[in-house]
């Protein structure tokens, strides 16, 4: 998962080191989250955008390259992800930290309730 530090640091980021962070962060991964291969396949195609290539041009590879080996549920919702990423990236934005805060406070929820349980 991308912690909330992480994804503000990104934002410094050069482009060519975000693609390489999120790669290595797949890297190994038997079953990686729609949201994560969406990531990087927006990141890809803005990429290709960027450099004023053809969209798909190197990005449609690696698609191709998940059918397969992620069910095609997962490669769907992907693309999904990937579109919204790209058109909506604000509200991606927001999403994501909602879900830090969700988390956070789910955290938080769980230590207060292990010293009640412990005290």
């Amino acid at each position: 998962m991308i912690s909330e530090k992480d994804f503000a640091e990104s934002q410094n980021v050069p482009y060519e080191e975000r693609i390489a962070r999120v790669e290595k962060m797949l890297e190994g991964k038997e079953s990686p989250r729609p949201f994560e291969l969406g990531l990087l396949l927006a990141l890809k195609m803005g990429q290709e955008i960027r450099e004023k290539k053809p969209l798909g041009s190197e990005s449609g590879d690696l698609v191709a390259s998940w059918n397969g080996k992620y069910p095609e549920s997962v490669v769907e919702e992907a693309i999904a992800s990937a579109k919204e990423f790209l058109m909506h990236p604000a509200k991606i934005a927001e999403k994501i930290k909602a879900g830090f805060s969700k988390k956070a406070d789910e955290e938080q929820e769980n230590e207060g309730s292990s010293e009640a349980e412990n005290g």
